[in-house]
């Protein structure tokens, strides 16, 4: 007898069924090589993070702003949110991420895909700064971001104006992006702590329908642990994600961790079978990434978290969210050196 399966039905069923072992390969399209303070474990603690977790590629980037050590407080705090002192906008992140490239072998460094993130983006000369960085370092820089725009307690510290990701300022960031065939990695929460609602959406869908020939990577979906700790879960956000991919195909999504929990995986430990079937229906828009800050002991495992959900994806599927996406959305020249297709 023949049955006709639906494809919620069939995506149910891949879920509940045992998986076979599979063992992947990654690339982490979220890495921050440096903390709030600038510091960091090195290459060679990277590099064996890497090997240990089998990650293949690595979106590497500094971190915009850098934590005051306020005069007034006599012990240095660990985080940005351990004490009130601000964080301000610090240029030379890039610097270091340059200078950590020198320090592999060629070979090693063509798995080490940079991401420029040094600039003030409520500043309009930052684009005229991007353009000097790329002419600084011809071939080495290969998108941009993460950009920092709502960014829960993060935009309460930064000293000046709060950004936004459709201002005027990053509006001549996206066009340079576009000439020059970078994808943009963009942290813009959804929401605030308190509104059950999409608050800032049109902050982000402005930049995607204004800018089509732009690719825009979503960190984390515009979720936080923050928004998390107040909300628990966001449960528009699924269909939010599901319309913006149908509208929107520059659009790609960055899986990092606060992803993981409570939306990919259930509170039984169970693979969410809607957002099974969302990755399903859009196969190469996907992406991991671990969103590590300077430091690499967790970063093999925080990867490997993942597959459960993956193993719930079909194989094709699951490769291409584990490894493959992230090396697509790059320039095409690094993606012909990686040997993947743009989707």
């Amino acid at each position: 007898m023949f049955r006709i399966f639906t494809g919620a039905a069939l995506v149910a069923l891949c879920v509940s069924a045992p998986a076979q072992a599979r063992e992947y390969a990654y690339s982490d399209a979220h890495l921050h090589y440096v903390d709030f303070f600038q510091e960091t474990q090195g290459m060679p603690k990277l590099l064996e993070a890497m090997g240990e977790g089998r990650i293949e590629h690595v979106m590497i980037s500094g971190i915009p702003v850098a934590k005051k050590w306020h005069e007034n407080e006599p012990k240095r705090p660990r985080y940005y949110a351990g004490d009130d002192a601000p964080v301000y906008w610090y240029s030379a992140t890039d610097v270091l991420v340059a200078a950590a490239m020198k320090e592999v072998d060629p070979e090693q460094r063509k798995r080490f895909h940079p991401f420029l993130s040094g600039f003030n983006p409520n500043d309009k000369n930052a684009d005229a700064h991007i353009r000097r960085m790329l002419e600084l370092n011809p071939g080495l820089w290969q998108g941009i971001g993460e950009i920092f725009t709502r960014h829960d307690d993060v935009t309460a510290l930064t000293e000046g104006d709060t950004p936004r990701a459709n201002n005027e300022a990053l509006t001549r960031v996206y066009h340079l992006a576009a000439e020059f065939d970078l994808p943009v990695m963009l942290h813009s929460n959804i929401t605030s702590k308190r509104e059950r609602n999409p608050l800032y959406l049109e902050e982000l869908e402005e930049p995607l329908r204004n800018h089509p020939h732009t690719r825009f990577i979503w960190a984390h979906a515009g979720t936080s642990m923050e928004l998390h700790r107040h909300q628990e879960k966001l449960e528009f956000l699924l269909p939010v994600v599901t319309r913006l991919l149908d509208e929107y195909p520059n659009l790609y999504i960055d899986l990092s961790w606060t992803m993981l929990h409570p939306y990919l995986i259930d509170a039984k430990g169970q693979p969410d079978p809607k957002w099974v079937e969302l990755v399903e229906r859009h196969p190469t828009r996907f992406m991991l990434g671990s969103d590590v800050v300077g430091h690499f002991e967790n970063l093999a495992e925080g990867l490997a978290d993942f597959d459960p959900f993956l193993d719930a994806l079909s194989e094709s599927t699951a490769r291409k969210v584990a490894r493959d996406n992230f090396l697509a959305v790059l320039p095409r020249e690094r993606r012909e050196e990686v040997k993947v297709s743009h989707p």
